[in-house]
């Protein structure tokens, strides 16, 4: 917990006098981990356009050189750009300050310094400006660090010395539990938010209660409770004593805020343990839900629940994006999100009701001891699902003979292939799976065409149930993650495997949906447009394109947000599994993106920000 300097990045005069220092703010800036507080995830620049995006060009690389093999390292951070200067999280999650321009280092701050605990991930940090007062806020593990933006020291007014420690000031015994943040804060006003929570068993795991925190002194303001405690609203949807044993109910994904209401919106995961709830009995509120909270108080304000009693692991993966739309004619203030299912619930901003319908599909029941599912979970009627819902033997890979040979014969042997399918002791297989449909890197809304973009794969799980009673918390564990795939690794469901979707927010119809992604060594076997699994998001721009990395085959492209074409693509020196940034500075436009490969398409880790520009 102290400021390192390494042998790249130390601090000088000269760098701190750089142009980068003296830019003026304004819209060419990226001041929030989604581009702006409601997760739009879209930038007014337009310098690069479909004209011209075929000459994109390489402008700068920074190697953060903390990137290892084993463990495999990867970056999931989307950076900052404020008045010229970068603020980005490396693959061992240091906090480091980069000329935006030429991507020369400016300082680094090592919160892990000296610690042998596994570093985790972290998407990015948080901003923060009330005139001369500047401050970086970098929620890390357990620990919230406040940061001076010139110089990465710790601002030792607020918290103790500078750092609040998350996993205290809970409401409850956390004796025992372990806590961790992985998305960035927002702030509303003076009032910083976060989220994080515990895992999702099958051992005892901290709850995801959402705190506000005062932005300049670190001190606790209020708390909102994700597993209701006694006399608050949603009690009644646990056994009466959950509230001191269940956990989970996290904020993974990181929230949107809407200033003008004063209002933050939580997207909520699934209650732990993931895949067995015998223990929790009800719809388990606040678990997948998108809650609206009133940001000075944490008041409840309204929310809506996604998936009833969840034993999928069907976390709300993303903010939600703030938008504004054209419903039944007149302008309606919305909130989108899109899910791990393959479905986006379009509400209204003021009250949680759904804009398009929603209907309540009877779903199957369990046959596990002590399992009570709901009977039914809401399906929107529009938009369609961007991600298949459904696996059978018409849709078991075909891509070679042997691969549909060695998929058929575990397909066979499973039961599921319908929505929310039970898991079970002989094995469960759903789509889409865990890791989507859609994930983290959430979506992009072009305010001007009023159409989302979000990028999805088609990747199905199976989860087996096994007897641990006599040994484990619980009385059912699971044999592991298991993913569908071939003798090869390759999704076991015939392609595509990956998509970019752009869905018209004004009549919930798809107006395109392209393939995104290949793999080298299938186009090698004339297996083209196969599509991937894909980790990270887009973003869009006025310049009409749509900038994007995410796929397994390590590329970064530009597609025109009217058609879905590809216009531009570049190999990464890593998989850019992140999601980008877009910024000028002194009038040129760049696009970065972390090139931090790793992660779970098993790609060989990296450590670069690449950043773009016109040549």
């Amino acid at each position: 917990m102290q400021m390192t300097m390494d042998r790249r990045s130390f601090l000088s005069t000269a760098l701190l006098s750089s142009p980068g220092w003296a830019a003026t703010a304004g819209e060419g800036d990226w001041r929030h981990y989604g581009g702006d507080g409601g997760a739009s995830r879209f930038s007014r620049l337009d310098q690069i356009r479909r004209s011209n995006a075929g000459r994109l060009k390489m402008a700068w690389t920074h190697a953060c050189e903390d990137a290892t093999q084993r463990p495999l390292t990867t970056i999931e951070c989307t950076p900052l750009v404020i008045d010229g200067v970068m603020y980005l999280t490396t693959a061992r999650v240091q906090v480091r300050a980069l000329n935006a321009a030429t991507g020369e280092p400016l300082w680094n701050f090592n919160p892990l310094a000296g610690s042998r605990r596994s570093p985790g991930v972290n998407r990015g940090v948080t901003w923060f400006e009330d005139g001369k007062d500047r401050r970086v806020f970098a929620a890390i593990q357990d620990k919230l660090y406040c940061l001076d933006p010139k110089t990465g020291e710790l601002m030792r007014s607020f918290g103790d010395n500078g750092v609040v420690d998350l996993a205290a000031q809970f409401d409850r015994d956390m004796s025992g539990l372990s806590f961790r943040v992985t998305s960035p804060a927002v702030i509303v006003e003076d009032t910083l938010i976060v989220g994080g929570g515990g895992g999702e068993g099958p051992r005892p795991e901290a709850p995801g209660h959402v705190r506000g925190y005062d932005v300049y002194t670190g001190k606790r303001k209020w708390i909102f409770h994700t597993i209701p405690h006694p006399a608050e609203f949603g009690y009644n949807s646990w056994p009466k004593d959950a509230w001191q044993r269940s956990g989970a109910a996290n904020n993974w994904a990181g929230m949107s805020v809407d200033l003008k209401r004063k209002w933050v919106f939580v997207p909520t995961g699934s209650a732990a343990f993931d895949f067995w709830g015998g223990d929790r009995h009800g719809d388990n509120l606040f678990s997948d839900c998108v809650v609206a909270l009133d940001a000075s108080t944490g008041r409840r304000i309204w929310h809506y629940q996604t998936v009833r009693h969840d034993v999928w692991d069907y976390d709300l993966p993303a903010q939600p994006a703030l938008v504004t739309v054209t419903h039944q004619g007149r302008l309606r203030d919305a909130v989108a999100q899109v899910t791990k299912t393959g479905m986006l619930f379009l509400l209204d901003r003021d009250t949680g009701q759904p804009l398009f319908p929603v209907e309540d599909r009877k779903v199957p029941g369990s046959d596990v001891e002590g399992e009570k599912l709901s009977p039914a979970q809401p399906f929107p009627r529009k938009p369609l699902p961007f991600a298949r819902q459904e696996v059978n033997e018409d849709l078991v890979t075909d891509i070679s003979a042997e691969a549909r040979e060695f998929a058929m014969k575990r397909f066979r042997s499973l039961r599921g292939g319908v929505p929310y399918a039970a898991p079970s002791l002989q094995g469960t297989i759903y789509s889409p799976g865990t890791l989507g449909g859609a994930l983290w890197g959430g979506c992009a809304f072009d305010p001007a065409t009023q159409r989302i973009f979000v990028n999805s794969s088609e990747l199905p799980s199976i989860v087996t149930l096994k007897d641990v009673r006599a040994s484990e918390a619980y009385p059912f564990g699971i044999t592991g993650y298991e993913k569908f795939i071939d003798q090869q690794g390759y999704p076991a469901v015939k392609p595509p495997w990956g998509h970019l979707t752009a869905i018209d927010l004004k009549t919930g119809d798809f107006a395109w949906r392209e393939v995104m992604g290949e793999y080298p060594e299938l186009v090698a076997r004339g297996l083209k447009r196969t599509g991937s699994y894909q980790l990270g998001g887009c973003i869009a721009t006025a310049g009409g394109v749509i900038f994007m990395g995410a796929t397994a085959d390590e590329k970064f492209r530009v597609i025109d947000s009217a058609s879905g074409a590809v216009l531009w693509e570049q190999k990464l020196p890593a998989g850019g599994y992140a999601t980008p940034a877009t910024y000028s500075v002194k009038g040129k436009q760049y696009v970065v993106i972390a090139c931090g490969g790793g992660n779970r398409q098993r790609t060989p880790a990296g450590d670069q920000y690449v950043a773009f520009s016109l040549g």
